[in-house]
């Protein structure tokens, strides 16, 4: 889907998708592991990685 390292980097790494209210958050990989980052619109703690469609 994406040819170039940098734009793949830039679309899908650290970023991750609230389950609740379906909201974009760019935050550490550890630090959703460990339940650190939290959805700014919602305060939800349930992230999921962003698809590669």
């Amino acid at each position: 889907m994406v040819k170039f390292e940098e734009a793949n980097t830039r679309l899908f790494k650290n970023i991750y998708v609230c389950r609740k209210c379906k909201s974009k958050i760019r935050a550490h990989s550890m630090k959703v592991i460990r339940g650190q980052a939290v959805c700014r619109k919602c305060a939800s703690k349930a992230l999921r990685p962003k698809k590669k469609k």
